[in-house]
């Protein structure tokens, strides 16, 4: 009798040592995942349109409401073409070199655009909540020449962003 409780001890040790679970208490995991839920949902609620503060991109004042959304961005400034905040063509005089353009196309920025359309519609076809919209967001300096706005959009349009909308700072209240 002796003989088997100490055998029976001596199981119940190496059982503990070895570290069976015998009941799970999930409290602390469910603190964690409402902290990441508060977190996630604090950040999505924020917009999500930016500007990267420098002093080649000044977009025009205007007295609009509306809200930006969070689309494909081009930005346009004096010296270069950016789509999101990665350079894609650095300009020349304020043109696009000659070298680059295909008519009005412009090759570089064609390229990336077709990887951004690329992406948002391999999310789109996963993601009903998130849809292809063919927005395009177009930042640019008030400097830029008009033509060279036209070259741009005419670029977005072959890659099916067909809605433009162009970002400007909101004119302060009471302000001209």
């Amino acid at each position: 009798m002796r003989f088997r409780k100490a055998l029976a001890r001596k199981k119940r040790k190496e059982r503990e040592a070895a570290g069976e679970i015998k009941e799970l208490n999930i409290t602390a995991m469910m603190d964690m995942m409402t902290i990441l839920l508060v977190f996630l949902l604090k950040s999505f609620a924020s917009s999500s349109a930016s500007i990267t503060a420098s002093d080649d991109v000044k977009p025009p004042v205007s007295s609009t409401r509306a809200t930006p959304k969070d689309t494909v961005a081009v930005t346009i400034t004096p010296k270069n073409i950016l789509v999101g905040e990665k350079e894609v063509l650095r300009l020349t005089n304020g043109q696009v070199p000659a070298e680059q353009l295909q008519g009005r196309l412009v090759a570089p920025l064609d390229a990336a655009l077709k990887k951004e359309v690329e992406k948002l519609k391999y999310i789109a076809d996963r993601n009903p909540a998130a849809p292809f919209n063919r927005e395009l967001s177009v930042i640019g300096d008030k400097r830029v020449p008009y033509d060279l706005l036209l070259t741009v959009l005419y670029t977005a349009g072959q890659n099916e962003l067909e809605n433009y909308r162009f970002v400007v700072l909101q004119k302060e209240e009471g302000g001209q």
